[in-house]
């Protein structure tokens, strides 16, 4: 049922719902104040890898 339950969540979010999951979830494993900064920059630097900035503006 938990299979079933997933493959729907799956089916019915978008890509970018996906992501703000799994970037949610990475952010919450933080264990203190540094590591949560380490990991937002982190996710930033790949955000600006994948969609550089020049080109959100479009």
């Amino acid at each position: 049922m938990f299979l079933l339950s997933r493959l729907f969540l799956f089916l019915t979010q978008t890509a970018e719902e996906r992501q703000k999951t799994r970037n949610d979830a990475y952010l919450s494993e933080a264990t203190d104040l540094y590591d949560l900064e380490f990991r937002m920059r982190k996710l930033d630097r790949e955000a600006a890898v994948v969609q550089p900035s020049w080109q959100a503006a479009r």
